[in-house]
């Protein structure tokens, strides 16, 4: 088992991902969309760890990503690889808030921090939907603290 980065200890899901030189812009380092693809694989890595990525296409009730902010820390090139750390940091009555930190191997340190929102919809009637209580309690488990919605027994 490889060892979790010191900057990613807080973080339960990480994946790996090795750039490639396609990565790379005209201003000779990774391009910003890149980062915002590499939260994504974080995303769907996490998704799939907690049994909440849907059937494609989705028909039930399946997160979407409702908005996505990216803050960029240090130039990335190639070759590296980048290690993304996703957590949840807050459920709402219809949202999820993850985090995204990218790590950079060559560098040793935090290339971009990426805050992402889902919510939780009814594909069926195209209506957002309460992030039901096997959810919450599923990303609890994983994160090691409580989602409860304020109030619940």
């Amino acid at each position: 088992m490889q060892e979790r980065h010191r900057l990613l200890v807080d973080y339960p899901v990480i994946t790996t991902i090795p750039l490639v030189w396609g990565d790379h812009d005209a201003f000779g380092h990774v391009n910003n969309l890149v980062y915002l693809r590499w939260a994504e694989a974080g995303r769907v890595e996490y998704l799939l760890r907690i049994g909440q990525f849907p059937e494609l296409p989705p028909a039930a009730v399946a997160p979407i990503l409702a908005s996505v902010k990216c803050d960029y820390r240090r130039v990335m090139n190639y070759p590296d690889t980048a290690y993304v750390g996703t957590r949840v940091s807050r459920i709402g009555n219809s949202s999820v808030r993850m985090e995204h930190r990218i790590v950079s191997h060559n560098l040793d340190d935090i290339a971009a921090e990426v805050d992402s929102t889902l919510v939780m919809l009814d594909y069926s009637r195209n209506k957002p939907v309460t992030v039901s209580a096997e959810v919450r309690n599923i990303v609890g488990e994983l994160e090691g603290k409580s989602f409860a919605l304020p109030g619940a027994v």
